[in-house]
């Protein structure tokens, strides 16, 4: 079993640096990991189901039936990447290890330090297989729908939606996630009063979940004459995508199906036929809508997909319940209901009110380095599964 954490100190006596070392080399170790071979990322386990599981794909009869097929294919995979990344990084810290000795041996200050370098990057991984841990949620591995509604204040509003949409257009872009746009209705003057868009990569629904709520913009006013200083909130809702091996009935007859012209730009057949399709499930009064393909049959063949999303997703907000896992989604778009703020006027700030995160640089926050929040919720969800942290409005 892979050794992940290790401490190259830790042998029987202690390196002695040269006069023209500056400080000993350190080689810390994991403040989560455990010291036990294997450890929280249970390597053994892995391997052995991984075998199991290439034995079974190996079967030709597996391929009858496709579902269970493709179920044990996303299983292989994931269980690959943990194995593979924990196999390498033993054989790393093995051959650091050795290089560590023959330097300490020979008093070779160079070759500690390149030594200490590598092991620097060896505990960023760690690293990144613990945060990877965190997706322990069934949906977190799925692809999402994201949902931006622009709140009360008109244009302020419409343009702070179209800058949220943009932060999470370019967050997924570096991040190689890929985007297809669902829906989006411009405002009158500028912005949008509402997007959907799908997004699609690993853990999409993982890293993004925590992205449910109010935020909260304030900033001095590129519509305002007077050049005051406003107020504008936009809601973010996320939903996991399902795949067909998840059974959701919908009857017919709790479906109300509307047609209308697609809007914006997209040629003479977009504009001129009703191919747009709107979607309500009068059970729950769930609405959704697709205007992004030419034809409607597509168009309502991806609105269904994202019913079947939204419903599965009330579901587990049922099941979450019990535990006053209240999604922040349903907040009132409005004050003091906000998950984060963005203060561009009179400092630059942005500050998450349930982890307490804060970043100075909220331009870079704008342009998608969102990163910081999300790690941050995830380690919160970790650390306190019964719920959210409380807000915090000081800013």
């Amino acid at each position: 079993e892979a050794c992940i954490i290790c401490r190259f100190g830790s042998l029987a006596s202690p390196w002695k640096p040269n006069a023209s070392t500056a400080s000993p080399t350190a080689f810390r170790t994991s403040p989560h990991g455990s010291r036990i071979c294997g450890g929280i990322f249970d390597f053994d386990a892995k391997q052995s189901k991984l075998n199991e599981v290439a034995r079974a794909l190996e079967d030709p009869a597996v391929w009858n039936d496709a579902a269970r097929a493709q179920d044990l294919g996303r299983e292989k995979k994931s269980l690959e990447g943990v194995v593979v990344a924990l196999s390498d990084i033993d054989q790393e810290l093995r051959d650091s290890r050795e290089l560590f000795e023959m330097a300490r041996t020979e008093n070779d200050d160079d070759t500690l330090l390149a030594v200490e370098a590598d092991a620097a990057e060896i505990e960023k991984q760690v690293a990144a297989l613990e945060f990877r841990r965190m997706f322990s949620q069934p949906a977190d591995p799925n692809n999402c729908f994201l949902d931006i509604q622009a709140g009360a204040g008109g244009t302020e509003a419409q343009d702070w939606a179209s800058m949220l949409l943009r932060m999470y257009v370019r967050w997924a872009e570096k991040r190689g996630f890929t985007l297809e746009l669902m829906d989006q209705q411009d405002g009158e003057e500028a912005g949008i009063k509402s997007a959907t868009f799908a997004v699609r990569g690993a853990n999409a629904f993982g890293y993004l979940n925590g992205e449910n709520g109010v935020h909260r913009l304030v900033r001095i006013s590129p519509f305002d004459s007077q050049a005051r200083r406003h107020t504008s909130f936009a809601s973010v809702y996320v939903y996991p995508e399902v795949d067909d091996t998840i059974e959701i009935e919908i009857n017919d007859k709790d479906l109300r199906v509307d047609t209308f012209r697609s809007s914006g730009a997209g040629g003479q057949h977009v504009n001129k036929t009703d191919s747009a399709i709107r979607i309500t499930h009068l059970p729950t009064n769930i609405v959704v809508q697709c205007q992004n393909e030419r034809s409607q049959i597509k168009n309502r063949a991806q609105a269904m997909k994202m019913l079947r999303a939204r419903l599965y997703d009330l579901e587990l907000k049922k099941r979450k319940a019990e535990q006053d896992k209240v999604e922040g989604a349903k907040m009132d778009n409005a004050w003091g209901s906000q998950i984060r703020s963005y203060v561009l006027q009179p400092y630059r700030m942005v500050k998450d009110h349930r982890t307490g995160e804060t970043v100075g640089d909220a331009d870079g926050v704008l342009d998608g380095a969102i990163d910081p929040f999300l790690e941050a919720w995830l380690k919160g969800r970790i650390a306190s599964p019964g719920g959210d942290n409380e807000a915090d409005d000081s800013v």
